[in-house]
């Protein structure tokens, strides 16, 4: 029975991986890129999709929904897919050693030297934005008060409601305990809750400050600002480009097709991008040809 079972769990999978080689047209895909869950995801693949299909002659499919960074990466591994863009945070979840260093250029060198190392991926320099935890505030609250970063609402923090997703809470490492001592913040009250509801309940005034996705749609829906993290508490992670290495080498004129993007794109740009998506519900294709149009990237 469990093999049974097993064999029809698998059965979906293979039929999304087979519908993301092979395009509507019956084209077979020379480069598959593969999403996670989230937006800001799905639309960088697209964005690679069209500036790769613009400027070489290969021809791209994309396998979105892929439920973690680890499914990412183990699919990357059995060349499923070729192409993703991950975070240089992922280093912390045990792929390699590391030295555990949060400086940001350490963290992207020891992902770029440790990916190649041990599982020949090619890991591009940084996008231009990270995707991280973030202190959140109300935007009229922070102009009130003068907040700019973490360290701002220390004076504050016995007054202060903190909403915080539950299981940030339990985390040893890099939990609210870790960071109380780091930062020496400890606030009034703590709302645990999922993480989907803290942008509703600091923009409704439930509570005070949030912790979030720096890079979330809903920071621009509820017109809310994040906070700089002064002390560094969080890894970075810097979104990248990362390609399988025997791909880059076939064919190096990918490097060339995306390179536009290296750099290029912040976090306010990113917020907007998902905006549009999330909010605007326009689509992840519409919304990345409309960007690379609007800047001049495309050449036809």
């Amino acid at each position: 029975m469990k093999l049974i079972k097993l064999k029809w769990m698998l059965m979906p999978i293979c039929a999304i991986l087979l519908a993301g080689l092979t395009s509507a047209c019956g084209i077979q895909s020379q480069v598959t890129i593969g999403t996670q869950t989230y937006t800001e995801s799905k639309i960088i693949a697209e964005m690679y999709k069209a500036l790769i299909e613009d400027r070489t002659n290969l021809n791209v499919g994309i396998i979105p929904d892929l439920a973690s960074s680890s499914l990412v990466i183990n699919a990357m591994k059995r060349n499923d897919v070729q192409m993703a863009t991950l975070y240089t945070g992922e280093i912390f979840n045990n792929h390699f050693p590391i030295s555990g260093s949060k400086d940001r250029q350490q963290v992207l060198k020891e992902a770029q030297e440790g990916f190649r190392k041990y599982y020949q991926f090619s890991w591009l320099n940084p996008l231009g934005f990270e995707n991280t935890y973030a202190f959140t505030v109300r935007k009229d609250l922070a102009d009130s008060k003068g907040y700019t970063k973490i360290t701002d609402v220390k004076k504050d923090m016995d007054a202060m409601k903190l909403g915080v997703d539950t299981t940030w809470l339990e985390r040893s490492t890099d939990g609210y305990p870790a960071f109380s001592k780091a930062y020496g913040i400890k606030f009034g009250k703590v709302f645990p809750m999922e993480i989907s509801l803290v942008y509703s309940a600091v923009a409704n005034k439930q509570v005070d400050i949030v912790l979030a996705y720096s890079t979330d749609s809903r920071l621009k829906a509820y017109n809310l600002k994040t906070l700089q993290d002064d002390k560094q508490f969080f890894p970075p992670y810097d979104a990248s480009p990362v390609l399988r290495s025997d791909l880059l080498k076939k064919h190096p004129e990918i490097q060339e097709a995306i390179a536009p993007l290296i750099g290029h794109l912040d976090a306010d740009t990113m917020i907007a991008l998902n905006y549009q998506v999330d909010i605007e519900k326009k689509s992840e294709r519409e919304v990345a040809v409309a960007y690379l149009k609007e800047q001049g990237l495309l050449k036809s």
